[in-house]
């Protein structure tokens, strides 16, 4: 394998696959710096305020003359902005959908959506339920539901923060809406119980209505003040969620079309690689399982940014592709509102990993939603409506952009490191792509599949892109993910709060 790998024509740097020490010659060039592993290097002199040039994509400028050998990173690359061409639907090209498409064993919802996973969730509308939902499912171990109800994965508190001092008509309160609707219908929970205090601000019944929600044999209610308390609801909440159970129990796994899954692509602790490695791969997964009639939905608007242009090029209508602009332009006044910036990434972790700015890190991110069409933009926990890829509109923050994306109806998720984030998320199970090989062994315990292997010679991304589709099959059948074994997804539930705390 090469030590320096150039990934476009058009580049200026190149990614060092190992650690360069000042004073080598590396394939012809002259390393003048000390280079980190995943790291940029130039292979060309670059003027103060030329491009550079990575993926053929301009991913910052040079703040000051840099020659070749030299490091390029935060101490000499600046972001200011620029123009990039919006050409809506130039890219796009219909989808060359599979004669003999894939299945799974899933279980299939009155709704006709099938889950890849059979949960018992207690949802609480505002914080002051939280301990009580979470005394409710301490009642329940994994080990006694598995023997009681064979067919049933667990029963799950998913608390969060707020519910209360908002603004009634608020966006934040509507989103948080969407989120408890969303895992109380999701395919892969078997029965909910939604949870309140009684005088909140999200009043349980107002929800119901909000939501178009009612009462069922897998979908029950209540409140602390009506129950009498916290150790009579506590105890009422246990009865409740018995019949739930039960109720869960008589679903059982059957043979269902691939067109049923709905994937979640995440990053997190990215570093050099993985717009190299990890993110091209699971792109190759999730068009695979479009053309296999199933979704993938990308995230993590302020980490699109930069790259925008590479997902309105595959809008199949301009109006698709102007509301992901939209998005981007309402997080420009969002966080200039808030004293912020767009510009300000990537983490201390990513830029230790060879990312240097928000533009490598975007054009990077954006490889997880491989090439298909881009068929609709969703606003948060908005439910999907069409099966294909899609984006929908969160924060970069992992926690709060899956938990967006399971309310709108993921039923699994691929979640690609470089730094090695420790991640899982109930009620979907959650696969963990490495990008680099020395973190996978380090951290094999954590890690599904090791996409580091591209790197080191014995894949292509198409192959990984396989063994990624093929494993999220077994996932979807049953088969656990190392996170799920770990016991990770009891406390990753993390709706976005956005608004005015009264």
């Amino acid at each position: 394998m090469a030590a320096l790998l150039q990934l476009n024509d058009r580049d200026n740097v190149r990614i060092a696959l190992q650690k360069m020490p000042a004073g080598a010659e590396v394939e012809g060039l002259l390393i003048l710096d000390e280079i980190p592993s995943g790291h940029k290097v130039a292979i060309q002199q670059i003027e103060k305020d030329a491009a550079i040039v990575k993926y053929g994509q301009v991913i910052g400028f040079a703040s000051e003359p840099i020659g070749p050998g030299q490091h390029v990173h935060s101490h000499n690359v600046m972001v200011h902005t620029f123009e990039r061409e919006h050409n809506f639907g130039s890219r796009a090209r219909g989808t060359d959908f599979v004669n003999n498409p894939a299945t799974f064993e899933g279980f299939h919802r009155e709704d006709g959506r099938v889950g890849t996973r059979n949960y018992v969730g207690i949802l609480t509308s505002v914080n002051c339920s939280a301990t009580v939902a979470k005394a409710i499912a301490a009642a329940f171990s994994d080990e006694m539901v598995r023997s009681e109800f064979p067919n049933v994965d667990g029963v799950v508190a998913f608390t969060h923060g707020t519910g209360c001092g908002q603004n009634i008509d608020g966006q934040g309160l509507t989103m948080l809406r969407r989120v408890i609707s969303g895992y109380a219908v999701h395919p892969n929970i078997g029965g909910a119980l939604i949870l309140g205090l009684g005088c909140e601000v999200n009043q349980v019944p107002a929800l119901l209505e909000n939501q178009g929600l009612s009462h069922s044999n897998r979908l029950k209610t209540g409140t602390i003040q009506e129950s009498g308390g916290t150790r009579k609801t506590i105890e009422r909440g246990i009865g409740m969620v018995k019949e739930l159970l039960q109720e869960a129990n008589r679903s059982e796994r059957k043979t269902a079309k691939a067109e049923h899954l709905s994937l979640s692509l995440q990053c997190g602790g990215s570093d050099g690689y993985s717009g190299i490695t990890a993110n091209p791969s699971l792109g190759a997964a999730a068009d695979l399982l479009v053309r296999h009639g199933g979704s993938a939905v990308l995230s993590e608007t302020p980490e699109v940014y930069g790259a925008e242009h590479l997902l309105t090029n595959r809008a199949v209508r301009p109006e698709v592709g102007e509301k992901l602009l939209e998005r981007i332009r309402w997080w420009e006044e969002y966080t200039a509102r808030n004293g912020g910036e767009m510009n300000n990434n990537p983490s201390p972790g990513n830029k230790a990993g060879g990312l240097t700015t928000i533009l490598e890190k975007s054009l990077g991110a954006v490889a997880k939603g491989g090439t298909s069409d881009m068929v609709a933009v969703y606003e948060y926990a908005e439910r999907q409506t069409t099966r294909g890829f899609a984006f929908m509109d969160s924060p970069g923050y992992d926690p709060v952009s899956v938990t967006g994306q399971v309310a709108s109806g993921c039923n699994l998720v691929c979640f690609t490191t470089g730094r090695g984030s420790v991640y899982g998320c109930k009620p979907a199970p959650s696969l963990k792509l490495a990008t680099n090989t020395p973190m996978f062994q380090r951290m094999e315990e954590d890690m599904d599949i090791n996409c580091g292997l591209i790197v080191d010679g014995q894949f292509s991304v198409q192959e990984l892109g396989d063994k990624i589709f093929n494993r999220l099959l077994e996932v979807a059948s049953g088969s656990p993910t190392k996170s799920e074994s770990l016991g990770f997804g009891d406390n990753e539930f993390l709706p976005w709060q956005i608004g005015a705390v009264m």
